[in-house]
Parts: C-alpha cells; structure tokens; sequence
C-alpha cells in the first residue's frame, strides 16, 4: 500500500515542502534511502546524509533549515522521530491480527478468555487464570494458575508467567521472559547450611509496560514486586524481588536490581546498570552505562555515572584525569629523581 506526502503530512498534522503527490511504500534509514521509501532525520549527525539521499519523502523537525539543494520532498512536524513512531504503529496495527485458540493449546476448564483473543498452538494456560479482550498468547507460553492478564496483552513465545502474577493492560512481554519465579530468598543456620525462604507473593504490572527477551521479574517474598505504568524494560534484565520500578521508567539491556530497592518515576538506567538492595532512587535519575549504584539517591533529575555512582560531571573530569595517569606517573617520577640530584648537590 502506497501513501502520498500529503496523507502522510495530514495524519502527522505535519506540512509538505516539495512534492505533495509523491509517494511511498515502504521506510528505510536516511543513509540508504530509497526511491519509493520515507525516511526521517531526528539526529543532527545525519544531517549530511538529507542532501544526498534518494528516499522520496523525509520528515525533519519544525526548525530544520535546508543548507543546500534536497531532491525528497520534506514534512515538517513537531517531532520525526516521534511522527514516525506514530507512522510505524500504523503500519503495525493495519497488518492482519491473530484470533482465535488453537486446538493443540493446553487451558484448563476453569479458565476465561476474552474476545478476540489469541491462543497458539502448545501454550498452556491453568487454573482460573482471567485473560481480556484482544490478548494473544503466543506458541509455547505459560501462563500458571491464578494469573490476571488485562485487555490487549501479547506474551510471546516461550514466555513464562508464574502464578498468582497480574498484567495489566497494553502490556507486551517478549520471548523468554520470566515473570514471576522465585525470588533470592535463603537463610543460613548455625552451620552455615542455606535454607530456602518461601516466595509467597507476586508480580503486580501495570498499564502499558514493556519487557523485551530473556529478562527475569522475581516474586515478592511478601506482598508484590511491582512495575509501574507506562515502564519499558530492555533485554536480559534481572528485577529481584520486592523492588518497585516507578512509571515511565527506563531500563537498559542487562541491568540488575536487587532485593526491595524503589526505583522512583522517570528514571533512565543505561546498560549494565547494577543497583544493590533496599535502596530509594529519586525521581528523574539518569545512570550512565556500568554505573554501580550502591547507596539511595535523594536528590531528584541528576545524571549519575561510576561504581560508586557520582555526578556525570565529576565522572568525565575523573575519567579524563585516568586516561593521562601514566603520563602523570613518568612526570613524578622525573620530579623525584630531580629532587635526589638536589639534595645529593647539597
């Protein structure tokens, strides 16, 4: 299916600047444009790749200001990078929608599916667990006894969600994901044998939340382990239990959070980000790639890198420093041979 500039720039509420009628079937990157396909520039280090590109249609932000001749023709919105979102979207939800329940799923009889719901083939769904209107529940998920799932849910293949665990609405959980095991719980007795501490409680996740592949939600040891709306959580993360995740809260690929940590509204966790346990992040914190977060943040919105985490700041300036130490070294150690030479000259 092929849009025009204008039909585009009319959905976006966006102007056209250049050919109205030229169309597009297809997106590609701004570097490897094509004659048929729209593309976007959001970030100004491509700006380069807008003069040469052979993609027919580009969107660009309200300010953009051509340097030079641009063949494509131009929209202009608010934002590109979030038109086009908005553009992907569309062309997500107009593809053909799973319905239906597979005759080789597994649900127990005391289950309830919704309308329009999806089941696929081998899935396993148990004991009175609730699943709305429109969720899909891919090839080979599990979904255990009790559980909750809101309107419009998608559990994808080989996603494994334990029992008693509630999934709210929007919510997309990707392949592989746990949610919902055991969390870390062992005593020691006097003889230093660990002991297992029952898990008795849940996942709570709200509205909107998502969780890419591989990435793991322990249970609460009481109460519940919650991750708030609107959270978008990467790969291969590890979630311990009884932390809470505030809303609109970002975590990259490969980050840990241990045991009873609140991690406040807004924050950004880049990869490999480590927090202990029982800590309180603030709201708005930013921890740069690696950061290892060992004690509470009290002072909300500040960007925080290092192990231990300090300011962004104080970080680059330390890190500049580091990487001139050896010539540092040699200048000391030049400095105390001059030092000897004058005292030996005394």
């Amino acid at each position: 299916m092929e849009f025009t500039a204008q039909q585009i720039a009319d959905f976006l509420h966006g102007t056209v600047f250049g050919n109205p009628s030229a169309s597009v079937g297809d997106i590609s990157k701004i570097e490897e444009g094509k004659p048929g396909t729209l593309t976007f520039l959001s970030n100004p280090k491509y700006t380069p790749h807008i003069y040469s590109t052979e993609a027919s249609i580009v969107l660009v932000n309200n300010d953009f200001e051509p340097e030079g001749e641009i063949k494509a023709t131009l929209i202009k919105v608010e934002n590109a990078y979030n038109a086009l979102a908005s553009l992907l979207n569309l062309v997500e939800q107009s593809k053909p929608q799973k319905r239906g329940i597979d005759s080789l799923a597994a649900i127990s009889p005391s289950a309830k599916i919704g309308e329009f719901a999806y089941v696929g083939a081998y899935a396993v769904i148990g004991d009175n667990v609730q699943i709305g209107d429109g969720a899909k529940i891919y090839p080979q998920a599990y979904i255990g006894d009790n559980v909750k799932i809101g309107d419009n849910v998608s559990i994808y293949a080989g996603a494994k969600i334990y029992q008693d665990c509630v999934i709210g609405n929007n919510v997309t959980i990707h392949s592989g994901t746990v949610v919902g095991a055991d969390g870390f719980g062992f005593a020691p007795d006097d003889k230093g044998v660990y002991h297992k501490i029952p898990q008795i409680g849940n996942v709570l996740i709200e509205d909107d939340v998502e969780i890419g592949a591989n990435s793991c939600i322990d249970r609460a040891t009481m109460g519940s382990t919650i991750i708030r709306r609107g959270v978008k959580i990467d790969n291969l993360i590890q979630i311990a239990h009884n932390v809470e995740v505030g809303k609109n809260t970002v975590i990259a690929a490969q980050s840990g959070i241990a045991g009873s940590t609140k991690i406040g509204e807004g924050c950004v966790l880049g990869g490999q980000v480590g927090v202990s346990g029982h800590l309180h992040i603030a709201d708005g914190s930013k921890f740069g790639a690696q950061s290892g977060v060992q004690s509470s943040v009290k002072i909300p919105n500040q960007a925080l890198q290092g192990s231990p985490v300090f300011s962004y700041m104080g970080f680059m300036k330390s890190t500049s420093i580091f990487q001139k130490l050896p010539e540092l070294q040699k200048k000391i150690n030049e400095l105390e041979k001059e030092i000897e030479r004058l005292k030996i000259k005394d």
